[in-house]
């Protein structure tokens, strides 16, 4: 080594090697090799010293979310395969709907409070007066009640189809805007179940269309089993007036 550090010390050794010779011993050292990948070690025998005690570790935040999403789909997808009891859901209220046609000075919600019809429907009762509501029948059988009243100043406004019908109100009267004869015939169209027949509150809303089916009645029984008074009926107030002249 000392002769070989000699000789490449001497200038005139230097001068006299080929050109370019001495190139490769100028470049600079490749990089080293990357370290070949660690080899796990083997697994300790077993020994019989008692294994250091472990302390727990505290929980980490960022995966709480994540465990809690996967125990939620767990339960969700046993609760479908039926393999854990689900919680009932509630069971929805059954009712009929009355529409009662009356005066408010009745209140029909009170009469009929916890009273119940087909043996566990409850009874809801809605009240109005003939000129608070409007209907539209179809000949299915379903009819489409709009109402609007007026409760202790405020106005209430409801749609509803109703189950069956009390009238307690006279459907005609010969003031203004006081004939709902329409009304009970929107009923009857659509087949309302009503408490009072619907054809008898029609056939009351002409007092001597009513009169002449008293008088049918008068002359099958007779007079001593049905007696009525006399009557004379007018088409118009013209008759009668000549009749009295």
């Amino acid at each position: 080594m000392n002769f070989l550090r000699r000789r490449l010390s001497d200038s005139s050794f230097i001068a006299n090697l080929p050109n370019g010779y001495m190139t490769d011993l100028q470049r600079p050292d490749p990089p080293p090799p990357p370290p070949p990948a660690a080899v796990p070690a083997p697994a300790p025998a077993p020994s019989t010293s008692p294994a250091p005690e472990r302390r727990p570790q505290p929980a980490q935040s960022t995966g709480t979310g994540f465990f809690s999403s996967i125990t939620n789909v767990v339960k969700q997808t046993a609760a479908s395969a039926g393999l854990v009891e689900q919680t009932p859901a509630p069971t929805p209220k059954k009712f009929k709907i009355l529409l009662v046609i009356d005066e408010p000075q009745q209140d029909w919600a009170k009469l009929f409070r916890g009273k119940k019809v087909q043996g566990d429907y409850d009874i809801k009762v809605e009240q109005a007066e003939f000129s608070e509501i409007n209907l539209v029948s179809h000949a299915n059988g379903t009819c489409n009640v709009d109402m609007q009243v007026l409760r202790n100043g405020t106005k209430v406004v409801r749609s509803f189809k109703p189950d069956f019908v009390l009238i307690r109100q006279h459907a005609f009267s010969m003031a203004e805007n006081e004939d709902f004869r329409n009304l009970i015939i929107g009923l009857q169209y659509a087949g309302v179940p009503s408490i009072n027949s619907l054809e008898s509150i029609f056939n009351l809303c002409d007092k001597p269309w009513a009169f002449a089916q008293l008088i049918s009645c008068y002359k099958k029984l007779g007079p001593e089993k049905f007696p009525l008074i006399e009557q004379t009926f007018y088409p118009n107030y013209k008759d009668m007036l000549a009749s009295c002249f």
